[in-house]
């Protein structure tokens, strides 16, 4: 059975925890915490950049990052739903691309504030991430925040934990300005019960 090394408060690895369940394959994945502070873990020699989430296979083969492993669980699953082929495949692709994009701006901020002391702190650098984290939330509320149909694809898998890490490490702050999107997460959340069963909580 493949392993899946992530942490509960990873962005990344709850889209991979979301995008399983959507396929239809969480019953084919085992869930192994991971610490990627940790020299000692095996992440690193799992994974050289000792990120998560990483993905082992069958075989010990590893797979990352989250955008590979989505597509290796496409593939797996009876019906291709997450990535679905045809013209608007790339059209999906580019939607998880800049949910992805996003998730990438707010953990940049985190880390800022996380790993560097107050003084050493580069409010240019910032300043420059929030810009990414604005335009790319005005872009999603204009262009993704319709409630979706049937199956999730990955776009929407992506946006959502988007959102829920802005919940998560900014307490909720983009919620005034774009309540369109506000409502398209309700929506997700009723049609999608693995967002609420991989919820972080710290």
């Amino acid at each position: 059975m493949p392993i899946l090394r992530t942490s509960p408060a990873s962005p990344f690895g709850r889209k991979v925890r979301i995008a399983a369940a959507v396929a239809g394959l969480s019953d084919r994945i085992r869930i192994e915490a991971a610490d990627t502070n940790d020299a000692n873990d095996a992440l690193r020699q799992q994974n050289p950049l000792g990120k998560i989430p990483t993905l082992l296979l069958d075989d010990g083969e590893p797979l990352y990052d989250s955008r590979v492993i989505v597509e290796y669980l496409n593939e797996a699953a009876a019906t291709p739903v997450l990535v679905p082929p045809g013209p608007g495949r790339l059209a999906v692709l580019r939607h998880q691309a800049l949910a992805d994009g996003l998730l990438d701006a707010c953990i940049l901020q985190v880390y800022e504030g996380r790993y560097r002391p107050p003084e050493l702190r580069g409010e240019q650098w910032l300043a420059h991430q929030r810009g990414k984290m604005e335009r790319a939330l005005a872009h999603l509320a204009t262009h993704h925040a319709v409630p979706g149909t049937g199956v999730p694809h990955i776009g929407e898998i992506a946006q959502a934990c988007a959102l829920g890490y802005l919940d998560l490490r900014f307490a909720g702050a983009w919620r005034t300005e774009h309540p369109a999107l506000v409502a398209w997460l309700q929506d997700f959340a009723a049609r999608v019960p693995a967002y609420a069963l991989t919820a972080p909580t710290a």
